[in-house]
């Protein structure tokens, strides 16, 4: 199950990363697993994720929630908006694993909220993938 999320963590990343509209939003390819110091705005970080075993008896596979967060330091939301519509819009489209089968992704929940203590946008997307292994 563990390398299922891996499998789905690589292929976002892949997606993302050559995703033409969401780097110019960004600046450049700035979707990170953890951020590097200095860093400039905006960029996109990866978040929790969860893993939840439903194999049966002759399948196995896995749930995965896990959740992108969009950083922006702009004085409105829009530009964190835009960057949350590009992203929900490129993971809308089917992604390739390598050694699983991607079943479903679907957006369950996003927020876009400005941080008072950071003075930071904040964007939250939850995805929801279902993951079979490769027969």
């Amino acid at each position: 199950m563990i390398a299922a999320a891996a499998d789905l963590q690589k292929a976002i990343f892949s997606a993302l990363g050559a995703e033409s509209a969401l780097t110019a939003l960004l600046g450049g390819a700035k979707v990170f697993d953890r951020a590097p110091a200095n860093v400039r705005f905006p960029y996109v970080t990866f978040g929790m994720t969860g893993i939840y075993d439903w194999s049966t008896a002759t399948e196995k596979g896995a749930e995965q929630l896990f959740t992108l967060h969009v950083w922006s330091k702009t004085q409105g939301k829009k530009e964190t908006l835009d960057i949350m519509e590009a992203i929900r819009a490129r993971l809308e489209e089917p992604l390739a694993l390598e050694a699983h089968r991607l079943v479903a992704l679907r957006l369950d929940y996003s927020e876009a909220r400005y941080d008072e203590d950071l003075l930071i946008h904040h964007g939250l997307l939850r995805f929801r993938a279902m993951i079979e292994d490769d027969a």
